[in-house]
């Protein structure tokens, strides 16, 4: 079976040159472009290509952040390419993950490909490849433990929503509702893992099935019982809980 390749790169110029030396290869099928990470995200779900050649370096949703929304577990083979120093390169190296330094040759491209080849064909499909972006992303996560992306899936789509966009989050059985400028999305996750992920100093849980982004709060009004409500920015209404109402003290410092 031939196999399935994605090229991201925002640069027209730079998907038309991986195109043009995967187009005579038989053994490759070329299922698509991204131009961006939201693009990826969704190609990469609704596709499931067996090897992403990816750019790192991308405005908005990065290489590392299309990583990090998909999940190391669910990523196909990858191949990032990147105009970064060999600094940053022999960091990739230590994850296991082969790169392409822009401007590539076309023999270091073949290079590439004749590696992901092996490793998809063999049968380990991306077994050499997962731990080095289970480690990327751990190093990643060193950094900033907290997701800045989330990823919605509709019936014809799959998109990332950024964290910080999002205003407030309620519980739905084994769904949350992500209510975010204006739009509601369903993501199938449970609240306290959706919890376990945002940033205490900026999200705080203020009822059971609810979560607040602090910049959203426009104030807080005497409710009934020690309760208080809280008014969004958006006009939204929130019942703050006495029982979560020392962890909105914590974030709020009242």
């Amino acid at each position: 079976m031939a196999i399935k390749v994605l090229i991201v790169d925002d640069e027209r110029l730079a998907r038309d040159r991986i195109r043009d030396i995967l187009r005579d290869d038989p053994r490759i099928d070329i299922a698509g472009e991204a131009r961006n990470g939201m693009e990826a995200v969704d190609r990469i779900e609704r596709h499931r290509p067996d090897l992403v050649f990816l750019d790192i370096q991308m405005p908005g949703m990065d290489g590392f952040d299309i990583v990090r929304a998909v999940g190391a577990d669910r990523m196909p083979c990858v191949i990032f390419v990147t105009a970064y120093d060999q600094y940053a390169l022999r960091a990739f190296e230590v994850h296991a993950l082969d790169y392409l330094l822009k401007p590539f040759d076309k023999s270091r491209f073949q290079e590439a490909v004749k590696r992901a080849v092996r490793i998809i064909e063999s049968g380990r499909g991306t077994g050499d490849i997962v731990p080095g972006l289970r480690s990327l992303v751990a190093g990643l996560e060193k950094k900033s433990p907290y997701s800045a992306w989330f990823v919605v899936k509709s019936a014809d789509r799959t998109f990332p929503i950024r964290t910080d966009t999002v205003d407030w989050i309620e519980a739905a059985g084994n769904y949350v509702v992500l209510h975010a400028e204006g739009a509601e999305h369903v993501v199938r996750e449970t609240m306290s893992d959706v919890e376990s992920r945002l940033d205490p100093a900026k999200f705080v849980r203020v009822h059971r099935s609810r979560i607040v982004a602090a910049r959203a709060v426009k104030e807080i009004q005497p409710w009934f019982h020690g309760d208080a409500l809280l008014v969004l920015k958006d006009g939204s209404k929130i019942t703050l809980s006495r029982t979560f109402r020392d962890r909105f003290r914590t974030v709020f410092g009242g």
